[in-house]
């Protein structure tokens, strides 16, 4: 793929770029501006460079039309405060505020259209609406630049079809997510150890089968440990289940064993009366769960059992919480597979913490990024690059560049 260096002399030049700023919010305050941090790199090197830099991106998901609660203006006055420069902001997305917005950068200068997906050219499946939508983006920008890791599964006009209309480049961002993951599934140096968590098991059904025949462990925890669980034939009271998943999920214990792939299951759970962070709650073994109760969180036993698999790994690639870290009551889990993770990077393994929730409990626990190999910005979009999918948004930086 091209990198912004391939794009030659940028002074003057309009380049648009596609972040990723879907940030959680609480009312307009942004409670985790993680990825916008992450996208600092490349729109600073864009703006030394006196590129006129033109962002486009995302917030939440609105229905293809201006909503107020999906404005991008929180994210503007954010993003200015981060950079140290004002970031005007559009009114539209390719309308005449946005024209207007554009015109008006100097060299140096930075602009952020709001909310690319208050157009439904977006996201839509006909292909002739999103490359209508991508000439008018393209008609706001000489080259293009690629940031939005979190999108690049996503066959999308921002992300996939502009990147057909414009010189074209990856982001520093895209480039580091794609080479960190590529160095944990291509050629992984061993014991690779993948932990999985999160609420469902239909989630991460591609990746389960993709990494039986790459990992070395798969360490299961969170919601999705329950259909494990189940296909064991044990209780698992009111904890979140997908029956009609419970059969697959025999399949891949069957398959584990088969291939000398160790599936870890918690041993003991952490259940309560109720989903609330104040719920009655004590520790109850994995094979015996009570019925009219639910598992929030693995048990202090799972969790020194989870880390001791992890600290002699030397690659990790952790998705999805092994409870509701939410909740101090149930954050234990989370927090020792996160502990260990940090333990074995120190002894000098490579650890991923593959984005969304697991990115922001690392970061509501407490921990320092920096302990971590590399921390995505994209939980689906790493997702499915674990399961093994072509992400279209990479696909086509990589056939332009070839052509």
């Amino acid at each position: 793929m091209k990198t912004i260096e391939d794009l030659g002399d940028l002074r003057g030049t309009r380049v648009l770029v596609r972040s990723d700023f879907n940030v959680p919010l609480d009312g307009t305050t942004i409670t985790d501006d993680g990825r916008i941090r992450a996208a600092l790199p490349t729109l600073t090197a864009l703006l030394e460079a006196g590129a006129r830099v033109v962002v486009t991106a995302h917030l939440g998901r609105p229905k293809g039309a201006p909503e107020a609660k999906y404005s991008l203006a929180p994210v503007a006055a954010r993003l200015g405060e981060l950079l140290g420069r004002p970031v005007a902001l559009a009114q539209d997305v390719v309308g005449e505020s946005a024209r207007e917005t554009v015109a008006g950068l100097a060299d140096g200068e930075i602009a952020l259209l709001e909310n690319i997906r208050f157009d439904a050219r977006e996201t839509s499946k006909v292909e002739a609406e999103r490359q209508e939508l991508a000439g008018e983006l393209a008609a706001l920008a000489d080259a293009f630049v690629s940031d939005g890791f979190g999108v690049v599964h996503r066959k999308q006009a921002s992300v996939y079809d502009v990147a057909l209309q414009l010189p074209s480049a990856v982001g520093s961002l895209v480039l580091n997510e794609v080479d960190s993951l590529r160095r944990a599934t291509e050629d992984p140096e061993r014991p690779y150890v993948v932990v999985l968590g999160g609420s469902k098991v239909s989630d991460k059904l591609g990746v389960i089968a993709n990494l039986l025949t790459k990992a070395d462990r798969l360490l299961i925890g969170g919601g999705m440990v329950f259909t494990f669980l189940a296909a064991k034939g044990y209780s698992v009271g009111t904890s979140l289940l997908e029956e009609d998943q419970v059969e697959t999920v025999k399949g891949y214990l069957t398959t584990a064993e088969e291939r000398g792939v160790e599936i870890v299951l918690p041993t003991d759970i952490v259940v309560a009366d109720s989903f609330a962070a104040d719920a009655p709650h004590d520790v109850v073994a994995a094979d015996a769960m009570p019925e009219g109760r639910m598992g929030l969180d693995i048990g202090p036993e799972s969790a020194e059992l989870f880390a001791s698999k992890i600290r002699d790994a030397r690659t990790i690639v952790w998705n999805g919480p092994m409870g509701v870290f939410e909740f101090e009551a149930f954050a234990a889990g989370t927090r020792a597979v996160a502990q260990a993770m940090v333990d074995a990077g120190q002894d000098g393994a490579f650890s991923i913490v593959g984005g969304g929730d697991s990115a922001a409990a690392v970061r509501q626990l407490g921990f320092d990024e920096a302990g971590f190999g590399h921390i995505s910005t994209g939980g689906g979009a790493s997702l499915e690059f674990l399961e093994g999918k072509e992400l279209p948004g990479i696909a086509v930086l990589e056939q332009k560049t070839e052509q």
